[in-house]
């Protein structure tokens, strides 16, 4: 299975929210279509981002980036219901080493 990596830089909370409902909502929106192997925070110049590892189903090489874009996406969208964010970024496993999707 081809293995992607999203990286979401990560802001302020919004008004009501905790900081572990980050790493929640971004899990529960890729889990909900894609196996989640793996889950960090990190922070990078003193910016916080979250950083989730997963699996797409195997097609074509653009249909299993197009897919991680999706999730990738979705990602987002459900923690800038509880978070601000800025940056992402999507990886892809290629031969030992991760490189961006574009």
């Amino acid at each position: 299975m081809p293995s992607f990596r999203a990286r979401l830089q990560i802001g302020d909370l919004l008004p009501g929210h905790t900081p572990p409902e980050v790493m929640e909502q971004a899990e529960l929106a890729v889990a909900a279509t894609h196996t989640v192997e793996a889950k960090d925070i990190e922070v990078v110049a003193r910016v916080p981002r979250i950083v989730l590892r997963f699996t797409v189903p195997e097609s074509t090489w653009q249909g299993e980036a197009r897919d991680a874009i999706g999730a990738a996406h979705r990602m987002r969208e459900a923690v800038q219901e509880v978070a601000t964010t800025g940056r992402l970024e999507i990886l892809r496993r290629s031969r030992g080493r991760w490189e961006p999707v574009s």
